[in-house]
């Protein structure tokens, strides 16, 4: 595998309904580029991953252990291991950078759609 990639040529994958990644692995991280479809809800889990994510465009609306923010292009947050969290995604839908330790294992065993382009830029 190279050093380098380009995030339109990895494979998208479904995490929910309206939610697609597309991830590179690393033996400690996963780094992923998250597209949002306009409103859909994100629903309440946890996971024993910990969750860093910068918004890149649109607006998400997130409740991380009991505390909601409304997030423009910009905004950062953290969600640490096991704790439960839930959002949406705004009326122009919206994409993020997230990055989680330990990797998101399970992201690899979701397959793949046919190669499509982003939704950005």
């Amino acid at each position: 595998m190279s050093a380098f990639a380009n995030v339109t040529e990895l494979p998208a994958r479904p995490i929910w309904a309206g939610v697609l990644a597309r991830a590179v692995h690393g033996g400690r991280v996963t780094v992923g580029v998250i597209e949002f479809e306009a409103g859909v809800e994100l629903p309440e889990h946890r996971h024993d991953n910990e969750q860093l994510g910068l918004l890149l465009s649109g607006s998400l609306t997130l409740c991380v252990g009991g505390e909601t923010r409304a997030l423009g292009p910009g905004e950062l947050w953290r969600i640490p291991p096991d704790v439960p969290h839930s959002g949406r995604a705004g009326p122009q839908g919206a994409v993020a950078v997230e990055v989680f330790g330990p990797p998101r294992e399970d992201w690899e065993t979701v397959e793949a759609l046919a190669p499509a382009p982003p939704r950005w830029p």
